[in-house]
């Protein structure tokens, strides 16, 4: 089967983008190449695998239609995020306790990237400090629920329940309720993480190549990566390709394509930085259909929310997310904006990331439904343990058969639309 990006493309006009460390030019893969590894796809979920593997000491080829983090790695909000989605419906499955089985790996994605940012001494403005904000009654009865999982589970970092004076102390506005602080969670520039971890991978041997679209694989003892003008023979594939591109029948239909876009406003003085958001703090709400903003190194506020919209007009974007500011902080009602992008995330049926095999030695891992940043790493890990054959952690979610709707693929669209409208309706309830 054809991947469907078959045209390579520059990264988007995004605030990341424009404000790389490095800009990476990986040649395009020519000719006939062998390795142990071959991973397609270098967003977070390829490279946290490469380097993992190349850790290890594996040879290890990746293969990016694009460059690197092109994707939703680089375009993302940049939140670091604890916890899994759909982790009732996978303890259900295998008949045990939620703590039991995900303590530990609701956090393991951040160990992973703290440890990485100081290993490899990675620039990504990693900080610590998040807040869950309230919209309504309920949403502050599941913090509570999460503090005291927290507090029952000894968590290391300062976390504590806000109240509405408190939060509008913390955030200058007064559209929530409370909110749930916590500072093991974190933000950061996601491209230069990724950008970052990738330099780190070659530094240890790992080859990577961009602008090279991978046209089909070849299966057998040693599977083949073809792409138009090359292509990598290898013990074992991984695919991580996440919502932008499906090479194989047996990932279509199981997760739809959720749009979520991301405006950067002009830098802000020190006064009004300090004004709504002193701590510098990551802040989300905890509706599906989601907002979440947070100040940059250099004072922008980022602001994204996920639309019921399919496209990336930047003109479009603006006008929506300019509304949706002046609502939470009038004082930016005339703000400039100088960036604006959109970006496309997994998000399976069951809200279950996606990990699994299309044959013995070809691995797949994607669908994270927002949380990738966190979760790709500890993905990345789960992966190479695959490769090389400790399966416990893989088969804790590869055990749990996806969901699958006829006609997804065809349909995505007006699938999404309609279930987005659904969630919007649900989340105003």
């Amino acid at each position: 089967m054809k991947n469907e990006m078959t045209k390579p493309q520059a990264h988007t006009g995004s605030y990341y983008a424009a404000t790389v460390n490095h800009v990476t030019d990986f040649a395009p893969l020519q000719g006939a190449k062998e390795t142990d590894v071959c991973v397609v796809g270098a967003g977070f979920t390829g490279i946290s695998t490469a380097l993992h593997l190349a850790e290890r000491g594996y040879k290890v080829h990746v293969v990016e239609a694009n460059k690197v983090g092109w994707g939703a790695s680089g375009r993302n909000g940049g939140q670091m995020i604890g916890g899994i989605a759909g982790e009732k419906n996978i303890a259900k499955h295998h008949g045990r306790d939620v703590e039991e089985l995900f303590g530990e790996l609701r956090w393991a994605g951040h160990k992973i990237i703290r440890e990485r940012v100081e290993k490899y001494s990675i620039q990504c403005d990693l900080k610590s400090g998040y807040l869950d904000v309230a919209i309504k009654p309920r949403h502050l009865r599941d913090f509570e629920a999460d503090y005291e999982r927290l507090e029952k589970a000894g968590f290391p970092h300062e976390f504590r329940i806000l109240s509405k004076e408190e939060t509008r102390e913390t955030i200058g506005t007064d559209a929530y309720i409370g909110a749930l602080l916590n500072r093991g969670n974190g933000h950061l520039h996601p491209l230069n993480l990724c950008i970052g971890e990738a330099l780190a991978a070659v530094s240890l041997g790992a080859t990577i190549y961009e602008q090279s679209p991978v046209i089909r694989i070849e299966k057998g003892t040693r599977p083949k990566v073809v792409t138009e003008h090359g292509s990598v023979t290898a013990d074992a594939v991984v695919l991580a390709g996440n919502a932008y591109h499906f090479l194989e029948n047996k990932l279509r239909g199981i997760m739809f394509p959720v749009n979520s876009f991301i405006i950067a406003t002009e830098p802000l003085s020190d006064d009004m930085a300090a004004t709504i958001n002193p701590q510098d703090l990551a802040v989300c709400d905890p509706n599906f259909v989601l907002q979440y903003f947070r100040l940059s190194a250099d004072k922008r506020l980022l602001f994204g929310a996920r639309l019921n919209y399919f496209g990336d007009d930047p003109g479009y974007i603006m006008k929506r997310h300019r509304r949706k500011i002046t609502k939470l902080y009038p004082q930016l009602a005339n703000v400039r904006i100088d960036y604006a992008w959109g970006g496309t995330i997994g998000v399976p049926i069951n809200r279950v990331p996606l990990l699994g095999r299309v044959a013995p030695n070809v691995f797949y891992s994607q669908g994270y439904s927002g949380h990738g940043v966190n979760v790709t790493h500890l993905a990345g890990r789960i992966m190479a343990d695959a490769v090389g054959g400790t399966l416990e952690q893989f088969d804790l979610f590869a055990d749990v058969k996806p969901l699958v709707v006829p006609g997804a693929h065809t349909f995505s669209r007006p699938m999404v639309a309609l279930g987005v409208l659904y969630y919007q309706i649900k989340d105003r309830l």
